[in-house]
């Protein structure tokens, strides 16, 4: 029967988030109910609260989470009641025009649960990336449960369900990042860092992080900077230069959003090098850049989605490589807190004093 547990809600835009009842009902086919142990708490989540995403309020923030399947509706084979699982917002359909050409990490027509939670007097929840993880349960679809090894912790395992998997396939999945390949990531927050960690994991012999925090690029070395820049005090990509031979970076990693820093990253490559862009930015927002440059520079402008991740290949795997010591997750946990303190996370994230807070469940 239906269950009510505890969630954050964000009713209006820009008010804080509330702790409220809400109602998950059973699992219906191709569904599953998920008991929530820990959900970082990630920007994307705080867009919602500000109307950035939509405007389907309310919304049942939290997304970037891993907790233990509790039940799961008809027709579900590839998870069980007690397995652990990272929730992912790429459910794959198999039969979209992407999926056919064997390309399911760019699936076109990913899904979410069909069946709606609520607050208790009825109102229909929006669940953020189809997700809603701030709560003690939450109702997805099925293919949003991924299923890793238990022994990872829940409060790094789940990152890998938003911003660090962003990041880690930004550079290993759409940059393409090789052995003794020269990266640049502008932006050190939470997806910036993982695309430091994913040029690492890759190989790569130069990685430089570009930041205008200082204690934000202190961090970065601890996710492989080689090397690091404040663009406040020195411009980025001259002394990117310096550092390449003059020639420039093979894959820069744009993980802010800005139109700025693109062109930065942009002039910052090599001839015949990658620019990609991870960071998210607003809709009014335009990029000017001389046309003869594009042609005459070469190489690609690549937009990574999620990563360009697909979930049941990289979910395992990364937490292997994590349970190995080779993959540094526990880094991004600044703090653990308790999901009545989501509202606070959200201005410590604004202030720039966390990569990650998680709410442990």
């Amino acid at each position: 029967m239906p269950q009510e547990v505890r969630g954050v809600i964000a009713r209006a835009k820009g008010e804080p988030v509330t702790v409220e009842t809400i109602v998950v009902p059973d699992p219906g086919p191709g569904e599953a109910v998920v008991a929530i142990q820990a959900c970082g708490v990630c920007h994307t989540d705080l867009h919602y609260r500000e109307g950035g995403i939509n405007d389907e309020f309310p919304f049942l923030l939290g997304h970037e989470a891993a907790g233990l399947v509790e039940t799961v509706g008809d027709g579900v084979t590839d998870v069980a009641p007690g397995d652990f699982v990272i929730l992912n917002w790429r459910a794959v359909c198999g039969s979209c025009r992407s999926c056919e050409k064997g390309k399911p990490q760019y699936c076109f027509a990913t899904h979410n649960a069909e069946q709606k939670m609520t607050l208790t007097d009825g109102t229909e929840l929006s669940p953020a990336l189809g997700i809603g993880a701030f709560c003690e349960k939450t109702l997805v679809a099925a293919g949003q449960c991924t299923k890793v090894d238990p022994s990872a912790k829940p409060e790094v395992a789940g990152l890998l369900g938003c911003g660090v998997m962003a990041g880690l396939g930004a550079a290993m999945n759409t940059g393409g990042v090789g052995r003794g390949d020269s990266v640049a990531v502008f932006g050190c927050g939470g997806v910036g860092d993982a695309a430091l960690e994913g040029a690492r994991l890759a190989g790569a012999s130069t990685i430089i992080a570009v930041d205008i925090d200082d204690q934000k690029l202190e961090w970065a070395k601890d996710f492989g900077a080689t090397h690091t820049i404040n663009s406040t005090k020195e411009d980025p990509v001259e002394r990117i230069r310096e550092l390449t031979d003059g020639n420039g970076v093979d894959v820069a990693i744009e993980a802010i959003g800005l139109p700025e820093t693109y062109e930065q990253a942009f002039y910052a490559r090599d001839l015949a090098g990658t620019v990609v862009l991870v960071g998210v930015p607003n809709p009014e927002m335009k990029i000017e850049l001389p046309y003869i440059e594009i042609f005459g520079r070469g190489g690609a402008l690549k937009s990574s989605w999620y990563g360009d991740c697909l979930p049941s290949r990289d979910f395992p795997m990364l937490i292997d490589l994590h349970l190995q010591g080779r993959l540094n997750l526990e880094g991004f946990v600044s703090e653990t807190i308790a999901i009545d303190d989501v509202e606070e996370a959200f201005h410590k994230m604004e202030r720039g004093e966390v990569l990650r807070s998680v709410v442990v469940i």
